[in-house]
């Protein structure tokens, strides 16, 4: 399929920004006309920011599901709809075609169907990066259940959380994932969560490891099993669920400066037509090419760029189980020469860590292939920018350094492939309809270029995040409320000389790990947890990898035994209580923290001493006892 909307020149690109800007609706409108609706928008956009309230496409109905798989059949049924490659390598790659995708769709809609579940149930989804998720994702959605994936490695803890804010009566999850030399033991890790969970009504499992598990009577049944049933009663097609525009089509969970999570909501039909007009513009898809987006689907980027965006616009998307450094470090580029890659979209974290392993990875290998190169998930350094371009892209792949969120739906600023100007370390510009802005302190609008500010963004776009489930006020409190009329996006950015942006990372107590946001307050309750711990305090601080890793300054009531034992009890309790992913890289004890006379932890003064910036300490005389400052210095990691 072409795409009427596909941008073709740096002209068309200023062209197509500027009418976005001047009139919005009608620039959005022309766009959702590509798609397929069962009944059209009465009205293209509601909104303000007060409440917030925002409404695209109102009183249209739609199934993304239709525009992902129906819709193709016609002329792309034979086309290849996704490519999974395997963790181990000596297992062969599996091809589905947009036909066999929308049959195995259809045919877990009709299980999920058969076991109770219907439009707006809550699912949660805990699996292997395997085809069965993004199968299991697109079921819910053609049945109008609303998916909340949750990534493989968080804690039966973090599980139930997100259970219990969702009150999700169904999951769906696997026995086992494969994770480089690992098996992770998914169901085992449910079950331990579902202690706490007892509204859970029903628990579907796929088999795939083979690794030994319980399965609970009346609640607990195989996946395999149940689709035996649909075979049996010839159930086929499914009829997609008529959704309207404005209704959920997922939660998920991010980290914020609260200690719990929040679930972010995007509805149906104005994050399709984001999801796929940035996939098919940031990448310039083109038709048969295939898409490698490193991400796990338990991440914005995979619900992006894996499932969605591709799949609408008809593209080929490939997933892969497994870890670039496994089973040696040139495993992205065998994985690129063996499909014949086009587009790479992954993480600076992992570009970083393949650059530790030298160039010996990649000899041998050709990268013929490579069209587009991609990085998200934080901003990416100039080196690293270097050896992406010269070593995997030899100078002749435009890379797309693309800066959006998981409340953003899709990309909002970024250059677009071989069509705007790159520049390395900025994300550049902002797509049409993005309309950016660098604010001070107060909330005053900076103009003009090579400055620094608070990026906000001040109209709606289609894929923006319409509340947070079940507390709309801490949706309006963390985005809407810091700045009036604005969407906040917690960052820090510059603006140069000519208009491009530089993102300079969180201006919140929200860490940026790996690309994974990571909310301070949310490791520190997990650490205060720990039996010996009286009191903690988590910054973040520069790291070659990560890009940032975390530093815990942890008051301790007394020391028994072992010191170094003591750190690795904290961090294995950080792990438990969140997940591997929130572990401190560093833990230092201290007999105090830097506090006001009012008691709040001046976070500033600890993120200086952990980066090793100690001639920038500032004022330090409205400290309650200036003294801990010294102590804590004299003992930095």
């Amino acid at each position: 399929m072409s795409y009427p909307f596909q941008i073709k020149s740096e002209a068309a690109y200023h062209q197509a920004y500027q009418q976005s800007v001047a009139h919005p609706e009608q620039f959005w409108e022309a766009i959702a006309q590509t798609f397929q609706w069962q009944k059209k928008w009465d009205q293209v956009l509601e909104w303000n920011f007060k409440e917030p309230r925002i409404s695209w496409f109102k009183g249209g109905q739609l199934n993304i599901t239709e525009n992902c798989l129906d819709r193709h059949l016609a002329e792309d049924a034979n086309s290849l709809a996704m490519i999974f490659e395997p963790n181990d390598v000596t297992t062969p790659a599996q091809q589905f075609t947009y036909q066999e995708l929308f049959d195995k769709v259809n045919q877990f809609a009709w299980v999920l169907h058969n076991n109770g579940v219907k439009k707006g149930d809550r699912v949660c989804l805990y699996m292997g990066m395997i085809p069965a998720l993004a199968i299991a994702t697109l079921a819910c959605a053609r049945i109008g259940a609303i998916h909340s994936v949750i990534f493989g490695g968080f804690s039966a803890q973090s599980i139930a959380d997100r259970l219990q804010d969702a009150q999700a009566a169904f999951i769906i999850t696997c026995d086992g994932a494969h994770r480089g030399n690992k098996t992770i033991d998914l169901k085992n890790v449910i079950d331990d969560a579902l202690v706490q969970c007892p509204f859970v009504q029903r628990v579907i499992v796929y088999m795939h490891t083979q690794t030994p598990i319980s399965m609970k009577k009346d609640r607990d049944v195989w996946w395999e099993d149940e689709v035996q049933k649909v075979i049996a009663a010839q159930q086929t097609f499914f009829p997609a669920v008529a959704m309207d525009a404005e209704d959920p089509l997922f939660i998920l969970y991010t980290s914020g400066s609260t200690g719990k999570p929040k679930g972010v909501v995007h509805t149906v039909g104005g994050y399709m037509v984001y999801a796929t007009y940035t996939f098919v513009n940031v990448f310039q898809y083109q038709k048969g090419d295939v898409h490698f987006c490193t991400a796990d689907i338990g991440w914005i980027t995979g619900h992006s760029y894996i499932v969605y965006g591709p799949l609408c616009a008809g593209a080929t998307t490939l997933l892969f189980e497994g870890i670039p450094t496994w089973p040696n470090a040139g495993r992205f580029w065998d994985i690129v020469d063996k499909h014949r890659v086009a587009n790479l979209y992954t993480a600076p974290t992992a570009i970083r860590s393949l650059m530790g392993f030298g160039l010996a990875p990649l000899e041998g290998k050709e990268l013929h292939s490579l069209k587009v190169l991609g990085t998200v998930g934080e901003p990416i350094n100039e080196e690293a920018w270097h050896w992406y371009d010269e070593h995997i892209g030899k100078k002749q792949c435009p890379i797309v350094d693309t800066w959006w969120q998981t409340e953003t739906g899709g990309i909002l600023i970024s250059n677009m492939a071989g069509i705007t100007p790159a520049k390395p370390a900025y994300a550049t510009l902002p797509l049409p309809g993005i309309q950016p802005v660098l604010v001070d302190e107060k909330g005053t609008i900076l103009e003009g270029n090579a400055i620094s500010g608070n990026l906000c963004i001040q109209f709606p776009w289609p894929g923006m995040l319409r509340t947070t489930y079940g507390d709309h006020e801490r949706c309006r409190t963390n985005y809407f409320a810091t700045y009036d009329n604005l969407y906040f996006t917690g960052d820090g950015c510059y603006r140069d000389e000519q208009g491009n942006y530089r993102i300079t990372g969180r201006v919140d107590d929200v860490l940026n790990v790996s690309g994974h946001r990571i909310g301070t307050a949310e490791v520190e309750n997990a650490i205060n947890s720990h039996t010996g711990v009286v009191e903690s305090a988590v910054v973040g601080y520069p790291h070659d990898i990560k890009g940032q890793g975390i530093y815990a300054f942890v008051i301790i009531d007394s020391l028994h035994g072992d010191a170094q034992l003591t750190q690795l009890d904290i961090a294995q309790t950080v792990a438990r209580v969140i997940g591997a992913i929130a572990k401190p890289d560093k833990i230092q004890f201290v007999h105090g923290l830097p506090k006001t006379r009012s008691g709040k932890i001046m976070r500033r003064i600890l993120r200086k001493i952990a980066e090793g910036a100690l001639d920038q300490l500032g004022d330090t005389s409205t400290l309650l006892d200036p003294s801990v400052i010294a102590s804590i210095v004299d003992g930095k990691l």
